[in-house]
């Protein structure tokens, strides 16, 4: 038996309603009112609830309600909470939405580049359509799901954005996109056994999703961050965007307006975005310097760690590890820098005696190129004292190494300040 949707309110009997009945019963003056009074409730005192609402509402309704309820709360993080308590939501829908700030950057690059009409394949439950119209741009959003393009429906009109939104329910592959500027599809990259890796295996898949690309004036697939560079074809600019250190997506850029055969790292918030050729020389190596920089992660998904070195003067310390050091302190938007005071062979009992000498009882331990697991190694040290210290486990010259610092530049060098 299939999983049962979270808008589908299975009753106390096991019957199992049609699905946009129930989701249309959330849409009633009496199933907003439920939602209204669940905003801010807790799920851990959801048997409670529940058995208290069920004294004035139907069982069924209660059930969709608080389900709906439990996927608001988890859109917050990447809706936001005025517009997460005002949208609705499918469980793989919560799971596969682009955040907020993501799909507005998005967005906002197709705007830059003129474009004023989207057909959004494959749409999901209208994330994106929302930001591409938020942008000024009408939007076609399709998904072949009757449940799925009826909450896009829905969102599209709770936050006020249904006249820049129409909704079909059909096959992507069936849609003329002929009369709209761009195309944006987001093929599924989850089956029933989790996340599909393989391009081939999306749905649809990313060989069709590239020819429909290619047949629009302007294009954008997004497709995931681990996809194998060979997969991309010469005609796309490839960009990686990060959203406060942590790696959201690649899109795959298509026509005029945007790079063909470049690759691109995007950081947002603050928009600083790193592009070079597809294919960089191979940076220099030498040995470790006064200052390790670390990469944002969209920097080394793009492969321009080279372009890192280059710009900033700086080499590698193992041409298999994506470290760059340099004897010079830069501060750079893409990297966070430390200040390397010890370079030790890999050997636990000499860091912890290290550690125990300097008084570090705060460690942040990062790993590029070994098996060790951070969280254990900590374990071990039996940290005691009123100082920090970041210590790397990487490999130098291809030889496990240790190398202890402290954070000159970034975020976590803010945090000391």
């Amino acid at each position: 038996m299939g999983r049962v949707n979270a808008l589908d309110p299975t009753g106390p009997s096991g019957d199992t309603p049609d699905p946009l009945a129930g989701f249309h019963a959330l849409r009633t003056p009496e199933g907003a009112e439920l939602l209204a009074g669940l905003r801010s409730y807790d799920p851990a005192t959801e048997l409670a609830t529940a058995t208290r609402l069920r004294r004035t509402h139907p069982a069924a309704l209660v059930s969709a309600a608080l389900g709906q309820a439990r996927l608001r709360q988890r859109a917050v993080a990447k809706f936001g909470a005025e517009d997460a308590h005002r949208m609705f939501f499918t469980p793989n829908g919560v799971e596969q939405a682009t955040r907020t700030s993501v799909a507005g950057y998005r967005a906002r690059r197709f705007a830059d580049a003129g474009v004023r009409s989207v057909a959004d394949l494959c749409c999901g439950i209208g994330g994106d359509a929302i930001a591409l119209a938020r942008a000024g741009i009408a939007v076609l959003a399709v998904d072949r799901d009757p449940l799925t393009a009826e909450v896009a429906r829905a969102n599209a009109a709770a936050l006020g954005l249904d006249a820049l939104i129409e909704v079909r329910c059909a096959d992507v592959t069936e849609i003329d996109t002929s009369p709209y500027d761009a195309v944006f599809v987001d093929p599924a990259r989850r089956g029933g056994r989790g996340r599909v890796f393989d391009p081939e295996a999306y749905s649809p898949p990313l060989s069709w999703a590239t020819g429909a690309a290619l047949k629009a004036p302007r294009a954008a697939l997004k497709i995931a961050p681990g996809v194998p560079h060979e997969a991309i074809g010469p005609q796309a600019e490839a960009e990686w965007i990060s959203d406060g250190g942590d790696v959201k997506e690649a899109v795959l850029w298509f026509g005029e307006g945007f790079e063909a055969g470049s690759f691109r790292a995007t950081l947002l918030p603050s928009g600083a975005t790193l592009s070079a050729p597809a294919v960089l020389p191979a940076p220099p190596v030498g040995p470790v310097g006064r200052y390790l920089y670390e990469p944002d992660g969209a920097v080394i998904r793009a492969h321009l760690v080279a372009a890192i070195v280059e710009r900033y003067h700086g080499r590698l310390f193992d041409e298999m590890i994506a470290y760059v050091t340099s004897d010079e302190l830069y501060d750079s938007p893409y990297t966070a820098g430390y200040e390397i005071t010890d370079q030790l062979p890999f050997n636990t009992k000499r860091l912890k005696a290290l550690l125990r000498e300097r008084k570090v009882g705060v460690l942040t331990v990062k790993k590029r190129g070994s098996g060790v697991e951070p969280e254990e190694l900590r374990r071990k040290m039996k940290l005691q004292g009123p100082n920090a210290a970041t210590v790397f486990l990487t490999r130098v010259a291809n030889v496990p190494t240790m190398l202890i610092g402290r954070p000159v530049t970034g975020p976590e060098a803010a945090a000391l300040r």
